[in-house]
């Protein structure tokens, strides 16, 4: 069981004064809960008796609850319907746990007891510890979320949206930087645009060893009697800087399928959105789609808006979504197409591949992502990963923290980092 450092210490000093086997006791029915007391003969006292009420009320008799009182099975324990009194609760597991598992609660208490309706209350909100889950939630509320909720929601969401870019934007910055340097360089630069670092190293095959100077011409001139023989490097290939410029170097395109799956994926997904959009050298559009498409790039200075923007949940049409991202494309050859989706499609399938093999053709370098989470595997529709894979897009889960390593190498052309092979097509 996760324990806050305090905690710990406390716990430390506890066990020191008590006997191995009523501290082992104590510990098993922490574990095993209420049920337990008759069998290990402990009864729990003090900050160890509301940890485990906070616990028995989510995973013991609240297990089969739900919010309007009526559960499912004989036991009556559980949060109940009342959002204050979730509000204690949530406010005992923060006091208890540390925010890594109280995540954890929140999120088991929201499938467990069907407490989603009670996130519409301001009061419930400002107890919660926000986290992209959580903002996953909140967004499929959005459209029933009242009026004197929604200032509350936007401030949670806000939060976990600053928390993402403080982790995200430097290392996307320095790393998509990097590769439109290396991508805009030219063969054939002017004197003063030579990278001579990279022309010298591409160049030392042609090291060229000269002819040691005369030993009675050199003797004369410096009091020696020889002088090793010195070499050069003949640069046959010129590699230089691409001259500056204020148009964007390379136009990306975002795909995002909103569907109820993908919470974490259009959390993650909005906030590089705004990250890539804020860099001068890229241009970047934003398209979210289920059934219908809609195009969120005049949002994009603001995360928190794309968001609200986005409504999680309903069908999916990839077909029409990258029809409508096909017609935006007018640079192919410096065009990056991100399709985040698990590919379940709704449209028509062969359209969907053939506009895939079009782009390609083109010239535009596409990317699918199955996920772009902390999470595990995703669930997804493999005959259209396998699809994809065969026409050169191949489909794999991405982290955060690797998504800029992949944007880089679609950048520069090079082969994606695929970080998991067991779990591709």
């Amino acid at each position: 069981m996760s324990q806050t450092p305090g905690e710990t210490t406390e716990r430390t000093a506890t066990a020191s004064h008590t006997p191995p086997d009523a501290e082992r006791l104590r510990r098993w029915r922490m574990v095993l809960g209420a049920d337990s007391a008759d069998s290990t003969g402990r009864t729990l006292t003090g900050q160890d008796a509301a940890m485990d009420g906070a616990l028995d009320a989510l995973y013991g008799g609240g297990a089969g609850k739900k919010p309007n009182g009526r559960g499912t099975g004989g036991r009556s324990a559980g949060l109940g319907a009342s959002a204050p009194s979730v509000a204690r609760w949530l406010g005992d597991i923060r006091t208890y746990f540390p925010s890594s598992v109280v995540q954890v609660m929140q999120r088991d208490a929201i499938d467990r007891l069907g407490l989603s309706a009670l996130l519409l209350e301001p009061e419930m909100l400002e107890a919660v510890e926000p986290d992209v889950h959580l903002v996953g939630t909140l967004l499929s509320l959005n459209k029933a979320m009242p009026e004197t909720t929604k200032e509350t929601a936007r401030a949670v969401v806000r939060k976990v949206v600053e928390d993402l870019e403080r982790r995200l934007e430097s290392r996307t910055r320095a790393t998509l930087t990097g590769a439109l340097d290396r991508s805009a360089r030219i063969s054939r630069p002017r004197h003063r645009d030579i990278d001579w670092d990279r022309t010298i190293r591409a160049n030392l095959k042609n090291y060229l060893t000269l002819p040691a100077p005369d030993p009675a011409t050199t003797a004369g001139d410096t009091g020696a009697t020889g002088a090793a023989p010195t070499g050069t490097v003949v640069p046959e290939r010129l590699i230089g800087y691409g001259r500056s410029s204020r148009s964007a170097k390379k136009d990306i395109v975002l795909c995002i399928d909103q569907s109820g799956s993908m919470a974490a994926s259009v959390v993650h997904a909005s906030v590089f959105g705004a990250v890539l959009a804020s860099m001068r050298t890229l241009s970047t559009r934003l398209v979210v789609f289920d059934t219908a498409v809609v195009d969120l790039t005049d949002q994009l200075d603001d995360p928190v808006d794309v968001l609200f923007g986005t409504q999680l949940g309903g069908g999916t049409d990839i077909n029409r979504a990258l029809a409508y991202c096909q017609s935006r494309i007018t640079r192919p050859a410096d065009t990056v197409v991100v399709l985040i989706s698990d590919l379940y499609e709704g449209g028509i399938r062969d359209e969907m591949l053939k506009r895939v093999a079009a782009m390609k053709a083109s010239g535009v370098q596409f990317v699918t992502l199955l996920a772009l989470s902390d999470e595990g595997a995703p669930a997804y529709d493999h005959e259209h990963a396998a699809a994809l894979g065969a026409l050169g897009a191949p489909a794999f889960a991405c982290t955060p923290d690797l998504f800029p390593d992949v944007m880089a190498a679609a950048i520069e052309k090079r082969p994606l980092p695929i970080p998991d092979k067991e779990y591709q097509p």
